[in-house]
């Protein structure tokens, strides 16, 4: 069952200069795909146009069989609960005024979500290998890789369906990496995964499908194992070649 479908979007902020073109995929209940290209590719403005953030100069997004419409506000009410986003930097996405327990339940209480919400955010901690009491501390206190998983815990608390990853790996120690891409692997059991990457590497250790984009279009697509085996478009084959390796096992197919 389809989650996600693009079809066919285009988008750009004039019409002498577009910055998507004819683009199309889709993310099945339960895939994890990498959304790869270089800075200036699109990939940042695909993930706006799926949070609904910009809306399609042409073609159409749905979410769940539903036009995915930032005007309609009760969509959007239960969109932001099925589809959550971890950005690049910990640094700046976490509030350095609120303690790690406010951080993590700000989906909570915006999305007014009912329960006993320090469960939740005890659950979401572990689940991401944090202790409890990381709760009543301040992200000043962490390092980046342990900010970058409290990130990820707040994304998670509410249980969503999609997780929009916005190059969630980036940090610059291989081994914190290595971790973040483990925990996102073992996240993507129980959701759907995109992960928006200019890294082949990682991508190839955590995503089922890959979507190439240059420049605003789709050059190839397909499972990750077939692409990076037998590349098509020179882009990709440039890319391939550039990879480093984080030496982890491929997901199954």
């Amino acid at each position: 069952m389809s989650l996600v479908t693009v079809e066919n979007v285009g988008f750009g902020y004039t019409r002498s200069r577009p910055i998507l073109q004819d683009i199309s995929f889709q993310i099945a209940e339960g895939d994890t795909v990498g959304l790869v290209g270089e800075s200036g590719s699109g990939k940042t403005t695909i993930l706006r146009l799926l949070l609904g953030l910009e809306r399609p100069g042409t073609g159409t997004i749905q979410f769940d069989g539903a036009p995915l419409d930032p005007r309609n506000r009760a969509f959007m009410r239960n969109f932001r609960r099925q589809a959550q986003v971890v950005f690049q930097d910990p640094y700046s996405s976490l509030d350095p005024r609120q303690t790690i327990q406010a951080v993590i339940a700000e989906p909570l209480r915006s999305l007014r979500i009912e329960g006993d919400h320090g469960q939740m955010i005890r659950a979401a901690l572990a689940a991401v290998g944090l202790d409890a009491d990381a709760a009543t501390r301040y992200p000043h206190q962490f390092s980046g890789g342990q900010r970058q998983r409290i990130a990820i815990a707040r994304a998670i608390v509410a249980r969503p369906r999609l997780l929009l990853a916005d190059e969630a790996v980036s940090a610059s120690d291989l081994t914190t990496r290595i971790r973040i891409v483990q925990l996102l692997a073992g996240l993507s059991q129980s959701m759907s995964l995109l992960l928006v990457s200019h890294d082949l590497g990682v991508v190839a250790a955590l995503c089922r499908r890959v979507i190439i984009l240059e420049r605003g279009r789709i050059v190839e697509a397909g499972l990750t194992r077939d692409v990076l085996a037998h590349p098509q478009h020179p882009y990709t084959q440039r890319l391939l070649a550039s990879v480093p390796r984080l030496h982890l096992e491929s997901p199954t197919p």
